[in-house]
């Protein structure tokens, strides 16, 4: 991987980026898109959208939208009690489970607080409670407070609090991070904004870093409907399979390591599909098929259906873990759905046609 692409992906995952608390990881992205970018601009809800124009001076190019998400799951501070626990909601999808025992940051308006979240020990839960799944009331976050005026002083209603942030380098090329989901698909498309640039394009190329994926793929929504693409592809991570306990009969087979995963299915439009291939094949990439029966749990799923319809592509990064604090990913999966967009959007031409 580029030395300085891995440096930016770094810097991603370090930062925190809960949904609706984007501000500080569209930083980051403003700062990198800015070398390579024609325009960068941020939308009205906080979309960063990264502009490459067309080399041949055409007002009516097509667009291509290249949409990965920069928000995480994360929790919300809901309560403060008397001796100055945290309660807490999720923001996202969340199992509960997972968060037990877990080194947490509250972000707070004076700057990050840490904590941990935990209930009862073992050894004094009842046998019901023992059995039990726990749920958000029956966890709290503990920051070190005396009280709750000392709590206060740090940390109030409405904090986002995400997972203790950082990398770490696995063998075999793998690496583990909280925000793996979507923070790799955000990284592929701003590295192939950098592989793009400086090259003879023939269409408007909008890189975009959508918000608030995680709660309903909002981001997505409203920057489509701005930037009226012809084609849209949402980069984001699919489930891998190549762990203990997964059904490949009802999820297919998708290994970390073996190349990016290209869609099937009725989120996707079959020519965006075939493109997608052949640029695949240009490049001797080796990609991963996914079949999806329904339509698809990403930013491809509002973009299909923005203004009068557009052209969906879903790139899914493999990935163990989802929405947990150790999330993996193979770093070369990354490289090249990076590589294989930059020469999907080389080889697309004004006069394609896109209809299935």
């Amino acid at each position: 991987m580029h030395e300085a692409s891995y440096a930016f992906l770094k810097k991603l995952l370090e930062t925190p980026s809960p949904s609706g608390f984007e501000r500080a990881i569209q930083d980051v992205v403003r700062q990198w898109a800015c070398d390579y970018a024609d325009e960068v601009r941020t939308d009205r809800h906080g979309n960063v959208i990264a502009v490459l124009r067309s080399r041949r001076g055409n007002n009516d190019a097509p667009r291509i939208m290249l949409a990965g998400h920069c928000d995480q799951i994360a929790l919300m501070v809901q309560h403060i009690d008397n001796d100055g626990f945290l309660y807490v909601q999720p923001i996202g999808g969340w199992d509960v489970q997972i968060l037990l025992g877990q080194h947490l940051t509250v972000l707070g308006q004076e700057g990050p607080v840490p904590g941990v979240i935990a209930r009862k020990a073992t050894h004094l839960l009842t046998n019901e409670e023992r059995n039990k799944v726990p749920q958000f009331t029956d966890v709290w976050v503990d920051i070190g407070a005396k009280n709750k005026d000392d709590a206060e002083r740090l940390v109030r209603p409405g904090d986002p609090v995400t997972f203790a942030l950082g990398v770490r380098n696995l063998q075999s090329g793998l690496i583990s991070s909280p925000g793996l989901d979507d923070k790799v698909g955000l990284w592929v498309a701003m590295e192939t904004l950098r592989l793009l640039h400086g090259r003879e394009l023939a269409i408007d190329v909008f890189a975009v870093s959508t918000v608030q994926e995680e709660v309903g793929l909002r981001g997505a929504t409203t920057s489509a409907y701005g930037i009226h693409p012809t084609v849209g592809i949402a980069i984001d991570v699919c489930h891998a399979t190549d762990t203990p306990g997964n059904e490949k009969k009802q999820l297919g087979e998708t290994r970390l390591g073996s190349g990016p995963t290209v869609f099937r299915g009725p989120n996707i439009n079959p020519r965006v599909f075939e493109r997608l291939e052949a640029a695949a094949r240009a490049l001797n990439i080796s990609v991963q098929l996914r079949g999806s029966p329904r339509p698809t749990g990403t930013d491809a799923n509002v973009m299909q259906l923005a203004r009068e319809g557009v052209a969906t592509g879903v790139i899914g990064i493999p990935n163990r873990y989802m929405h947990s604090p150790v999330e993996v990913c193979h770093l070369d999966d990354l490289d090249h759905a990076a590589r294989l967009l930059a020469e999907f959007c080389l080889r697309v031409t004004p006069d394609m046609d896109w209809t299935p």
